[in-house]
């Protein structure tokens, strides 16, 4: 979930691996911009976030934490300057390039895409590529996380029943060997659209039986047979994001998420399919510590999850969470060693990262590949 004012911002994808950063290094500016936040409830707490309104800014009262730790908060002060390390390339508007044709497919057939919905500021660069994540069951969600630029609504439009034979038809036109599926959240339906997931991953094997799919999935409320149906479908890679640290949960995230209820859809998914990958994602400079950043790598691993990205947190509009810090990518490149060390299978980590990002499919696909091969010949 990114800004469209952050969208034109700079980054250096130079960014060295090889610079080593101990834990001394980096806890001298751990409390270097503490703020006071307010505790997450307004305009959020599973409420809809209203819809590009020019709303008021929600100002609390100065609550600032008896702990020292620093929490996010709507109409808080936002850092001094944004750093000179983001830069994203626009999007090709050249009649004969990947991101127009993957637009014009997506409009032809009504589909929507996080990348739009979300404003993705890597969209460019992604459907240049031949890229894209299509978001299923709908444009609007039915939970108010007050990091997310989609639109919310208690009672969205049902969804398209004939979206899984649309999607299928969409990804079969690109060419492309990895697809994304997402969604919004769909409280409103019985099995939170989990039916809806796997049909459409059932098709799309159909009609490319070679291509591997990753579907970034809501929790579900929680229904594990909901997990299972999905985890069950096909897929290849069951992705589901945790979005932070557990002590920001509720600050962040609507009142129907949870730090636990998320890692128990990840656990079932494995459970379930012990051959199926599982991925996270989480944002950075929502006020988290390094500690708790490393607690949940470890929450992560203790459940065999094998892959998870690290992005920097960026607000959508002036209604969102402020940004408490910008993470600077020495810190992004820490967090990703230390992510290697606890023996996830791929840590992708810096500023522009995202859940979905067409670096992070390349390995995942390449890499699946390579194991299924060795697990083949062995």
């Amino acid at each position: 979930s990114t800004a469209a004012e952050d969208q034109n911002v700079a980054l250096n994808t130079d960014e060295s691996h090889d610079n080593k950063l101990t834990k001394d290094d980096t806890d001298h500016d751990a409390l270097s911009y503490i703020d006071s936040r307010g505790d997450g409830s307004t305009g959020g707490g599973g409420l809809p976030m209203p819809n590009n309104s020019k709303n008021k800014i929600y100002l609390d009262e100065e609550d600032t934490s008896s702990d020292g730790l620093r929490r996010p908060k709507v109409g808080a002060e936002m850092p001094n300057g944004r750093p000179s390390w983001f830069r994203v390339p626009a999007p090709s508007q050249a009649k004969d390039s990947r991101y127009a044709e993957v637009k014009e497919s997506l409009q032809d057939l009504n589909l929507h895409t996080v990348c739009e919905e979300a404003q993705c500021p890597n969209i460019g660069e992604c459907w240049n590529s031949g890229t894209g994540t299509i978001m299923l069951l709908g444009d609007t969600c039915t939970r108010g996380c007050m990091f997310c630029a989609v639109d919310t609504s208690q009672t969205p439009p049902p969804p398209d029943p004939f979206e899984p034979f649309k999607t299928a038809d969409a990804v079969s036109r690109w060419g492309v060997d990895y697809i994304v599926l997402t969604s919004v959240d769909r409280d409103d339906i019985p099995d939170g659209g989990s039916g809806h997931f796997a049909t459409t991953v059932e098709l799309i094997k159909h009609q490319s039986p070679e291509m591997l799919v990753e579907v970034l999935a809501s929790d579900f409320r929680g229904d594990l047979n909901a997990v299972e149906k999905l985890a069950l479908s096909g897929l290849d890679v069951y992705a589901h994001n945790v979005e932070t640290v557990e002590r920001l949960q509720k600050f962040v995230r609507d009142k129907r998420a949870g730090y636990k209820q998320s890692m128990s859809t990840l656990e079932h998914a494995k459970k379930v399919k012990p051959g199926l990958y599982t991925k996270t994602s989480i944002m950075l400079g929502l006020g988290e510590t390094d500690d708790e950043v490393i607690q949940t790598m470890k929450d992560l691993r203790e459940i065999d999850v094998d892959v998870v990205t690290f992005g920097q947190y960026l607000r959508p509009t002036e209604t969102h969470l402020s940004v408490v810090e910008y993470v600077s990518p020495e810190k992004f490149d820490y967090f990703r060693k230390v992510g290697e060390e606890l023996g996830f299978k791929y840590v992708a980590s810096g500023p522009m990262v995202r859940s979905s990002y067409k670096a992070g499919e390349f390995f995942l696909e390449h890499m699946i590949k390579r194991e299924r091969l060795e697990t083949e010949s062995s």
